[in-house]
C-alpha cells in the first residue's frame, strides 16, 4: 500500500483585515498518498492557492496539522521547513520563477548544486533535453519564449528528483497550444519520476488528467 506524503487534519487560514478576521480555510482535512495526481480546482478566491502553499511548507496554517513526506511541518520555523523542502520538494509556478542573470543550464543545476551533488551539470544537460532544449542551454530566460521559460522551470523542478512536485497554475501564463504540450511534459515526466503531482489550475485539460480532483469553495473541500 502506498505511504502517506502529504497530509492535513483540521487546517484552517484566518488573516485580520481592517474589517476583521477573513477566513480562508475552514476545517480542511486531506490526504495524498505516494504517486496520486491531484488537482485542486475552485474559483478565484476560494482558498485553492492558500492550501498548496501550505501543503508544500511555503505558507502557515492558522490552526491544525500538517504532514509532508513524514515531517510535521506545521511545527517547525521557516528554516526548517525550507529544509524539508528542498529535500523534498519541487515546484512549478505560473510565472516560471527563472533567475535572469542565469542560463537555463544554470538555472536547471541550481537545486541540484545545493544539494551538494556533484554531477549537477550533466543531469541539468539531460533534462533540458528531455523538454527538447538541448540547444538552448546557454540562453538565457529573456532569449527564450514563454513555452520554453515553462520547460526550463520543468526541468529545474524535476532536477532535484522531488517526492512530491507543486505546480500553481504551471499553464496559466501560456497559449492553448503552447498549455497542451507543458501539460504532456508535464504529465510525461511525472511518469517517468514517479512522483507526487499536486497541482492548483483552472485548466479543465490538466484537471482531467489528474487521478483525482479536489473542488475548494469558500474555504472548504466540497464533497
Amino acid at each position: 500500500m502506498s505511504r502517506t506524503v502529504v497530509s492535513v487534519e483540521a487546517v484552517e487560514k484566518v488573516v485580520p483585515t481592517a474589517a476583521g478576521s477573513l477566513v480562508i480555510l475552514d476545517g480542511i482535512d486531506l490526504e495524498i498518498k505516494q504517486g496520486e495526481t491531484v488537482a485542486i480546482v475552485g474559483a478565484s478566491g476560494s482558498g485553492k492557492t492558500t492550501l498548496l502553499g501550505i501543503l508544500a511548507g511555503l505558507d502557515e496554517a492558522s490552526a491544525g496539522r500538517v504532514m509532508l513526506v513524514d515531517e510535521e511541518i506545521s511545527s517547525l520555523d521557516e528554516e526548517a521547513r525550507a529544509k524539508v523542502r528542498g529535500l523534498h520538494v519541487g515546484f512549478v509556478f505560473q510565472s516560471f520563477q527563472l533567475l535572469g542573470s542565469l542560463t537555463a543550464l544554470e538555472n536547471v543545476m541550481l537545486p541540484v548544486e545545493l544539494r551538494g551533488d556533484t554531477l549537477a551539470e550533466s543531469q541539468a544537460a539531460e533534462l533540458l533535453a528531455k523538454v527538447g532544449l538541448a540547444d538552448r542551454i546557454d540562453h538565457y530566460p529573456r532569449q527564450l519564449s514563454g513555452g520554453e521559460q515553462q520547460r526550463v522551470a520543468i526541468a529545474r523542478a524535476f532536477a532535484s528528483a522531488p517526492t512530491v512536485l507543486f505546480a500553481d497554475e504551471p499553464t496559466g501564463n501560456l497559449d492553448t497550444q503552447t498549455g497542451a504540450l507543458i501539460c504532456d511534459l508535464l504529465f510525461d515526466l511525472n511518469r517517468e519520476f514517479g512522483t507526487t503531482l499536486i497541482m492548483v489550475t483552472h485548466d479543465g485539460r490538466l484537471a482531467e488528467r489528474c487521478a483525482r480532483t479536489i473542488a475548494i469553495a469558500a474555504g472548504q473541500i466540497q464533497a
